[in-house]
């Protein structure tokens, strides 16, 4: 069995998604790899544990040439199988069954929700129309407001215009007229009277 196929068999219990079988698989083995580079030992109880072991230098032959060669000091992966997993294999302790596929059991209840979705459908359609049929006279009153409404013409804009200052020419002013002095009637004297001259006694 290679990885797709392990992906295909572990779908079955992951509701038939195939892809979060892949993300699953893709993840443990993912954990399991920087967990051993880094030096740490991971143990999977009943299943067995990986580890990081070191080969030192050592003579090896060749098996093709029969030449013996010295191979270098380096680190290796270590699977030990789990107590479990060798009984199984040897036959000493059995499996229990597959549980059932979710897929069929998933399958009526995703029909389920998609009928409700098609039910569902036509009564958000008829609501949305609704809003729209209802959105449309006060538009087309607003339309119509704003076409009756004159234009206002932005007034332009007069540069002021700069009158040079009036030269005030200073007022001269007429030498005051001196009106000629009355002239003085000369008095009339009046006539004096002479008093009449008072009459002699008569001679006796």
């Amino acid at each position: 069995m290679n990885k797709s196929q392990l992906i295909d068999a572990l779908a079955d219990r992951f509701e038939g998604s195939r892809k979060d079988a892949a993300h699953a698989l893709d993840a443990v083995l993912d954990t399991i790899t920087r967990q051993v580079a880094k030096g740490e030992k991971v143990a999977i109880t009943g299943f067995g544990s990986f580890e990081k072991a070191v080969r030192n230098a050592r003579w090896v032959r060749n098996p093709q040439t029969g030449e013996r060669v010295k191979t270098k000091k380096k680190a290796v992966p270590k699977f030990s199988a789990g107590a479990d997993l060798k009984n199984v294999v040897s036959g000493a302790k059995k499996l229990p069954a597959l549980p059932k596929p979710a897929k069929k059991a998933a399958a009526p209840a995703k029909k389920a929700a998609a009928t409700a979705k098609k039910a569902a459908a036509p009564a958000k359609k008829a609501a949305t129309t609704a809003a729209k049929k209802a959105a449309a006279p006060a538009k087309k009153a607003a339309a119509t407001a704003k076409k009756a409404a004159p234009a206002k013409k932005a007034p332009a804009k007069k540069a002021p215009a700069k009158k040079a200052p009036a030269k005030k020419a200073p007022a001269k002013k007429a030498p005051a007229k001196k009106a000629p002095a009355a002239k003085k009637a000369p008095a009339k004297k009046a006539p004096a009277k002479k008093a009449p001259a008072k009459k002699t006694a008569k001679k006796a």
